[in-house]
């Protein structure tokens, strides 16, 4: 719940969540995990200390329920999420690659971890 940049109800979640109703219907799907999901929402949604704070269901909270109903383990939730920027940052280190002035790439910005793992 809650998102940086969306301080109200996260205009992703709303197609995400419709996305979900169709994705689990076409597939055959009664999934008790999309009602939860549907309740939990309902019940922030009039919780004071949500509404207070301005928590609403951002894009991630249906995507987990797709993924499951779709037959994906819940260690592939993150890589298939990363899959769908993955052509934005290509794009942003393209642009730097081609930009002699922000060619030189910032320590936070250079990975330092093991050169091969296991997915």
């Amino acid at each position: 719940f809650g998102h940086r940049v969306y301080k109200s109800f996260d205009p992703r979640a709303t197609i995400v969540k419709a996305t979900a109703d169709q994705v689990l219907g076409e597939l055959g799907v009664n999934d008790p995990m999309l009602q939860i999901a549907k309740e939990l929402e309902e019940a922030a949604l009039s919780d004071e200390y949500f509404v207070e704070r301005k928590l609403y269901p951002n894009v991630d909270f249906y995507t987990g329920v797709i993924y499951k109903a779709m037959g994906f383990s819940p260690k592939m939730f993150t890589p298939l999420f990363a899959v769908g920027r993955l052509p934005g940052w290509i794009a942003h280190w393209r642009e730097m690659m081609l930009d002699p002035a922000l060619r030189i790439g910032r320590p936070q910005q250079v990975y330092t971890g093991p050169e091969k793992r296991s997915i």
